[in-house]
């Protein structure tokens, strides 16, 4: 009953979202303006179709473990040589709206806990905005060290992504040691500088804490929603928008799948989902790492 009013929800979504972007191709081909698009998405050798494809399975993934969108979106744009900057900022504009739509479900399904909610957005908006800042300069004119960096960033969350298919439960007593300030601080900032990171940071320590992990998740995600917005605004003033082909690639690739996410998150076996995608991340932030000090 929970799934399907979860997936219900998302239906919605989709078919607002559908609606919106029929109407929208409609009104360019009614302006003259369609060439164009197909000019935007041929750009870059059609990396909107490969966006469109990552979208989907980070989705996938996500639905799945409640984690790993970000991850794996970074990963790929780093190995396609993507700018730093211009990888959290596609990212986090992108996941604005996918974001979204997860949250509303969450609220409707009263998975979230306010309070919870409030002692991670708050710092996690702080921790955005200094390392959308931060990115914004580093990734400018430090491209080659921050890409390097990132790449060493996204190896280890591979790694733990890989080490939870084999953790065991732990205790409650864990709960009451949890710095929620610092958790979000933390989380926001390398979400935002990194490109991805909050879902095996934040998510992952409070169901690892002890905490309920329907109220983790739900609550982890609105706070989530709340830190996207912010960096994806933070990006907007700081570089404008760009590469519009990745960012609705990776837009309409989530927005299609996420209706479904409910139902694979029943039927995949997650532990196994675990130890294949804390695999792929590990392998393609290695290849990233060597092209980065070798090349």
């Amino acid at each position: 009953m929970v799934i399907s009013r979860k997936i219900q929800v998302r239906l919605n979504v989709l078919f607002v979202t559908v609606v919106m972007i029929s109407i929208a191709v409609f009104s360019m081909y009614e302006l003259g303006y369609l060439e164009e698009l197909q000019t935007i998405l041929a750009k870059d050798h059609y990396i909107f179709y490969w966006m469109l494809l990552v979208g989907v399975f980070a989705e996938i993934v996500a639905g799945s473990m409640g984690m790993g969108y970000g991850v794996i979106c970074t990963t790929t744009l780093m190995l396609l040589n993507i700018p730093p900057h211009i990888v959290s900022a596609s990212i986090h504009s992108a996941e604005s709206f996918t974001t979204a739509a997860g949250s509303i479900s969450h609220i409707r399904l009263k998975n979230v806990s306010k309070s919870l909610v409030k002692k991670l957005a708050v710092p996690a908006v702080i921790g955005a905005v200094i390392g959308a800042v931060s990115l914004t300069y580093l990734g400018e004119y430090y491209a080659k060290i921050t890409k390097t960096l990132i790449a060493f960033y996204t190896l280890y969350l591979g790694i733990q992504i890989l080490s939870n298919a084999f953790k065991e439960k732990q205790s409650k007593a864990l709960k009451r040691k949890t710095n929620l300030t610092r958790l979000g601080v933390i989380g926001g900032f390398i979400d935002s500088f990194a490109g991805g990171g909050w879902g095996p940071l934040v998510t992952g320590t409070l169901i690892k804490n002890a905490f309920t992990p329907r109220f983790a998740v739900g609550s982890s995600t609105v706070a989530k929603f709340i830190l996207t917005i912010t960096a994806a605004v933070t990006f907007f003033f700081t570089l404008g928008i760009q590469h519009w082909n990745i960012i609705l690639g990776l837009l309409i690739g989530g927005i299609i799948t996420a209706p479904f996410s409910a139902m694979l998150t029943a039927k995949l076996p997650v532990k196994k989902m675990f130890v294949i995608i804390g695999t792929l991340v590990i392998v393609m932030s290695s290849i990233t790492i060597y092209k980065s000090v070798f090349n």
